[in-house]
């Protein structure tokens, strides 16, 4: 068993992208945040791995980990950590509380042997193959800079080949590149792996779909009539320079598929900030609602009248001017 948790340990943990093993999004498959829980997942094993404390405990601040899987504030990872934890993995990861130069941390422990039960169901049962006596885990190589993992059990084959980078070695270049690298060469391969894509540069990996770039239209436009309107009482003030639409819209994917909001859900708050004394001046872009999402949330909770007429429905500018 420690063999499988060697192998599954060697596919996580990238320094310069982000690479999630698929029987992690197989795992959350159904979840609206899966690949985000998924990414941290990933970073977890990969750090028990890395572990000099006893008995397999380590830890790993919010703030690290968020910047490791994908740019995300302390608070968004907090919340992905907590949804990990208690709501799919409570029995396979520890926490606890340790004191690190004084300061107390949130320390974590992986049962090796029920991770691999809930990952990989199919070794649960037995440690056997098909084939008669020899433990499916002589057919692994046992070597750690491994390129693939293939396991099979008789014909069939069970966990697919895997490509890793490793944060201390240097490994050869693979035969064929990574679907989450296959972007950045030109528009058209860009295009092949995010075929929703309606805005997007290649070269920076940001992209939004039509709903995002919708929404993010949609805020800015608020934001320029809120400038026309102010203007009209003080003639010094310019409308200011139109946003990065690319930008803004890879801003509102990512509070959809990482933070788990809902268009309508980001709009709706946006709405409530604009029309704020003083939450109108200081979220002028979706980044910056992002960042403050938790602040606005509890700070301005008042309930948003729905334009029935209009069915509610987020993408209609039109039917949203009237709502918000």
């Amino acid at each position: 068993m420690s063999r499988i948790f060697d192998v599954v340990q060697s596919l996580s943990g990238q320094k310069n992208v982000v690479v999630i093993p698929r029987p992690y999004l197989r795992f959350f498959k159904g979840e609206q945040q899966c690949h985000a829980l998924a990414a941290v997942l990933n970073q977890l094993v990969f750090w028990s791995g890395c572990s000099t404390l006893e008995k397999g405990w380590f830890y790993k601040s919010h703030k690290e980990l968020g910047e490791e899987i994908g740019e995300l504030s302390e608070d968004q990872t907090a919340r992905l950590v907590d949804k990990l934890i208690k709501k799919h993995l409570s029995d396979v990861i520890e926490t606890t509380l340790r004191k690190v130069n004084g300061t107390p941390q949130k320390h974590y422990r992986i049962s090796e042997e029920l991770l691999i039960k809930r990952i990989f169901p199919e070794f649960s049962d037995s440690a056997k193959s098909r084939n008669g006596n020899r433990e499916v885990t002589e057919s692994i190589p046992q070597n750690r800079d491994i390129h693939s993992a293939d396991v099979k059990i008789g014909n069939r084959e069970v966990a697919e080949s895997f490509l890793y980078t490793d944060h201390n070695k240097q490994i050869s270049k693979p035969t064929c590149q990574p679907a989450t690298q296959s972007d950045d060469s030109s528009d058209e391969s860009f295009l092949a792996v995010h075929p929703e894509a309606v805005v997007f540069n290649a070269k920076k990996r940001k992209w939004g779909s039509a709903d995002d770039l919708t929404a993010a239209e949609w805020i800015w436009k608020k934001i320029s009539h809120m400038y026309e309107q102010a203007a009209e009482c003080d003639g010094e003030i310019a409308r200011p320079k139109e946003p990065d639409m690319t930008l803004w819209a890879n801003e509102v994917r990512l509070m959809c598929t990482a933070d788990g909001r809902t268009h309508k859900q980001i709009c709706e708050l946006f709405g409530r900030a604009n029309r704020d004394t003083f939450w109108c001046k200081n979220i002028l872009s979706p980044s910056k609602l992002r960042e403050k999402w938790d602040d606005l949330t509890i700070k301005l909770s008042a309930t948003v009248p729905t334009d029935t007429s209009a069915g509610g429905h987020w993408n209609s500018a039109e039917a949203w001017e009237n709502t918000l």
